[in-house]
């Protein structure tokens, strides 16, 4: 985000989306203000022995925010600037996010305000241990499934489910998705994201005749989704990826580059950064430069007002969460540049944790290649939605998500009534 930009309220921007659609489709003050505050919410302080024998407190939340159309799924993210507004705004976007892609659930976040590049493995698991007992009575396969985030992955949910299964006295597989195979995880999980990401780019790319072959890429935030789509643009679509970024900064190379190679100089230097044969460059000309698709696979509040008439990508598809701000969307739609918003493009992983958690219930596991050829489907399904109500109401594609994902939850709501 460019230092000159004040800081945004991740909440405020996900209540201004609620308004804007509720104004669309004509949603009486009551349902509008329902859909604006979470249902429940809880903030947890707890303390961690660290390393050296002493103990620290920590701060963390759980959000909840609708369960109209069932269990909340979301995940858990642990960094030092963590929010409980940000996990709120979080928690509204998986709301949508399930529903624009017809996933039977509700919409979940949370967080750990911590540093675990700080931290050891032993420090992070008490964490997790802790926090997971903090807020367990609030968690379970039929309540709340959390998932991992930023800066928490499969080792992280293994540790969450060990916790959980411990009181209840047996395994509990389905209380978290993003587990190890070994423990009930799902083939395809670790990539759901990104691959979900590049399918419905793939067929954005066809309706504003965009050749994915051949076509530029540019990449901000070279974590798991941004890696992930950046392979399978370039490996099963024929793009090239010509700049990536990381927290430290970002690499441009004008004849492209080879995302794994890339990866693992990451792996070995903890950076893109110097990456051989490549310019270093920043994460504001990453998002800038002139490229056919721009992935914006970091934090949020990258594109905003005040840099959204620099945007040179024909096409962007929005892998992180709440990376385009309000305002930013109507100067990028005026300028005709097709978004892919959040809630639909990084639905892969939501997709793929239903499918998870849908396999833990069962007892029965699917082939990688059947986990791909579901998400395919789903991803260029909820994408032809999106595109049809965009179409008909002339509005952009946030706008239309939001249309679709909203009008199903109010639908939930209305028909299920009020308790008592």
């Amino acid at each position: 985000m460019p230092k000159s930009e004040p800081v945004i309220n991740p909440f405020e921007t996900a209540k201004r989306q609620v308004d804007i659609v509720a104004d669309i489709i004509g949603l009486d003050e009551a349902t509008r203000e329902e859909l604006k505050h979470p249902k429940r919410e809880i903030s947890v302080y707890f303390p961690v022995r660290m390393d050296n024998n002493s103990y620290r407190v920590f701060t963390g939340y759980r959000v909840q925010y609708n369960m109209a159309r069932g269990p909340c799924k979301g995940g858990i993210r642990y960094h030092p600037q963590v929010t409980l507004d940000e996990v709120r705004a979080l928690a509204a976007w998986m709301t949508w996010k399930c529903a624009v892609v017809g996933i039977p659930y509700g919409g979940a976040k949370g967080g750990v305000i911590c540093d675990p590049k700080h931290m050891s493995k032993g420090e992070l698991e008490r964490l997790t241990r802790r926090y997971t007992s903090e807020i367990s009575f609030m968690l379970g396969p039929e309540i709340d499934i959390p998932a991992p985030d930023v800066y928490t992955d499969s080792q992280t949910m293994a540790w969450i489910m060990d916790t959980y299964s411990m009181g209840k006295g047996y395994s509990v597989p389905g209380v978290v998705t993003g587990k190890p195979i070994s423990l009930g995880g799902s083939e395809g999980r670790a990539e759901a994201t990104g691959r979900g990401c590049a399918y419905v780019v793939r067929e954005a790319a066809k309706d504003i005749g965009l050749r994915v072959k051949g076509g530029t890429v540019a990449v901000q935030g070279f974590g798991n989704a941004g890696s992930v789509t950046a392979n399978i643009l370039h490996d099963e679509q024929g793009a090239k990826i010509v700049a990536v970024s990381d927290s430290r900064g970002g690499i441009y190379k004008a004849d492209g580059l080879n995302p794994h190679e890339v990866e693992e100089h990451k792996t070995k230097t903890g950076s893109v950064v110097g990456f051989p044969g490549a310019k270093d460059i920043s994460n504001e000309e990453v998002l800038e430069m002139k490229a056919d698709i721009l992935i914006p696979a970091a934090l949020e509040n990258q594109i905003t007002s005040k840099n959204a008439d620099k945007i040179q990508a024909r096409l962007i598809g929005e892998a992180a969460n709440g990376p385009t701000v309000p305002e930013a969307d109507k100067v990028l739609f005026e300028k005709k540049i097709t978004v892919l918003p959040d809630i639909l493009a990084n639905a892969g992983g939501v997709t793929v944790s239903y499918f998870e958690w849908a396999q833990d219930i069962q007892g029965y596991f699917w082939p990688l290649a059947e986990v791909n050829e579901r998400l395919e489907q789903v991803m260029v399904r909820s994408y032809a939605d999106v595109h049809k109500v965009a179409t008909e109401r002339k509005v952009h594609n946030r706008t239309a998500a939001y249309v679709l994902a909203i009008q199903r939850v109010v639908d939930a709501i209305r028909i299920r009534g009020i308790y008592p």
